[in-house]
């Protein structure tokens, strides 16, 4: 039986974690400041004035947030930060809004599905940071969310990823002091990921595996934050006419869209568009490969991926994806697009968009295309990072390719944006999302020992993803009482 988080299951850890905190003087936000920064303790506030965005001060807990002003230290909070893109530069009439991630602590949003799984182990005792290490399994950004939540809260930390990921984030990992294990392949190698977890708990008693692709602390945390921020950002830029018609993801450890179910049940009309690599088409057509979209994992369907609400997948293919990543982000494609007419304060802010940004992108004008949309259709995503975790790859590809250059510029506008054309995508049936969900058996119940009566319940409970993604309004009662008990912040 899928059980929620909603009581104190062992008060000594509880009160050992109590103790740590109060030593180390940690108070945790609750969800609702994370959506409303207007509610975080003015004390705290006024502290961050000193504080860098990612410096490792317990503070900046407050800053998992969509709100922080976009500066590197002593930044306030403000609106949602999102970025809207023209017709000019996407071929569509539909309007595509990005969520910008890289005014998150550690550059990434993940850092907030990683305090969604961490902080309700905490102040239940199910963890106990004077005992226990935490293991974040991830392609990437999740386990340096992982990371840098860990240190905050006093728990030490264990970072495992795909040994191909970016140079960026295993240099980032060991200077924060996580101990980092590299797992062979890229990122579509997430069985050898859950493989070191096995052995892991086979052997490491001490250690408490936080994974993303079955923790429903993640996706509840962009049901109960990213999700709210995006009607935000709708309520603010519609007209009367407006229509906000989709929301694109790619599917990754299926938190990101997650946010979709809070999306649905207030657009019931809405689309939700599940996107990966087309070199990896796992939901498209139970593809398999490796691909360079960071970020995004795949070749399996994680176990909190709510099918039932998916409309659609795209896939997309990685090379177009590094092509506009290059045109965002040199020289001579910042040249060329000023030439197209789009405007230096806009071209300023591409860097804005990570690679899987880039592809969120992509999946969303194919979906504009499919769906004939108008320019009162508004389509939501998400630039998960920017293109400061990948510098080393812009060096790559200029080594392997060559400098980059106008004509280059020009064929990826045309080609990789302009082009984009409905092909590998699919609308999805009721028994297309069921046989998406049915892949869960292969992954959850034969490799990761789930039992078939929870993966059933996962389709036939219709309280169930309700039940999960609501545990916040109670998280936020048990913060509370547990911020209550340190005494910290009375005496800040």
């Amino acid at each position: 039986m899928i059980t929620t988080i909603n009581h104190i299951v062992n008060p000594e850890a509880r009160q050992k974690a109590i103790e740590r905190f109060r030593e180390k003087g940690i108070v945790l936000p609750t969800f609702a400041q994370m959506r409303n920064p207007e509610l975080v303790p003015e004390k705290i506030k006024e502290s961050l004035r000193q504080i860098g965005l990612w410096d490792l001060h317990p503070a900046n807990l407050f800053r998992i947030t969509w709100k922080n002003e976009p500066v590197e230290k002593g930044g306030q909070f403000g609106g949602v930060n999102y970025l809207e893109l023209p017709e000019t530069l996407t071929g569509v009439k539909a309007r595509i809004v990005l969520l910008i991630g890289k005014y998150f602590p550690t550059g990434a949003h993940k850092v907030g599905a990683a305090y969604g799984c961490l902080a309700p182990r905490i102040i239940s005792g199910e963890f106990d940071p004077s005992y226990h290490k935490a293991v974040w399994p991830s392609t990437g950004n999740y386990c340096r969310g992982g990371a840098f939540d860990s240190y905050l809260m006093g728990v030490t930390a264990v970072a495992i990823l795909p040994e191909e990921m970016s140079q960026e984030r295993f240099s980032w990992l060991r200077d924060i002091g996580a101990e980092v294990i590299a797992t062979p392949g890229c990122e579509s190698n997430v069985k050898e990921i859950y493989d070191k977890c096995w052995d892991i708990r086979r052997n490491r008693p001490d250690c408490v595996i936080f994974n993303q692709f079955d923790e429903f602390g993640n996706p509840a945390w962009h049901y109960n934050v990213p999700a709210p921020a995006i009607d935000e950002v709708f309520q603010t830029i519609k007209t009367s006419e407006s229509n906000l018609a989709a929301y694109v993801s790619a599917t990754g450890s299926a938190g990101t869209i997650g946010a979709g179910d809070y999306l649905k049940k207030h657009y019931p009309h809405l689309k939700i568009v599940a996107s990966e690599a087309l070199q990896c088409p796992t939901l498209l057509n139970n593809g398999f490969g490796g691909h360079r979209i960071e970020g995004i994992g795949d070749k399996h369907v994680p176990w909190v991926h709510n099918a039932r609400n998916t409309d659609m997948i795209t896939a997309i293919d990685d090379e177009d994806c590094m092509r506009v990543f290059r045109l965002f982000n040199e020289p001579e494609g910042h040249t060329y697009l000023k030439s197209c007419g789009l405007d230096h304060a806009l071209i300023s802010q591409l860097h804005l968009l990570g690679i899987s940004g880039v592809s969120n992108l992509l999946s969303a004008i194919k979906a504009a295309k499919y769906y004939e949309m108008n320019g009162d259709d508004i389509l939501f995503t998400l630039a998960t990072d920017s293109a400061d975790m990948y510098q080393s790859r812009l060096a790559e590809l200029t080594n392997e390719k060559g400098s980059y250059t106008a004509l280059q510029a020009a064929k990826d506008m045309e080609k990789c944006i302009l082009g984009q054309g409905t092909d590998h995508l699919k609308e999805l049936g009721y028994l297309d999302r069921k046989a998406i969900h049915n892949l869960k058996y292969f992954t959850w119940v034969e490799q990761q020992a789930k039992e078939i009566e929870d993966l059933n319940q996962l389709w036939y409970d219709r309280k169930l993803w309700d039940d999960q993604f609501n545990q916040a309004t109670r998280w936020d009662e048990m913060i509370n009482e547990f911020n209550e008990e340190t005494g910290v912040l009375k005496k800040l």
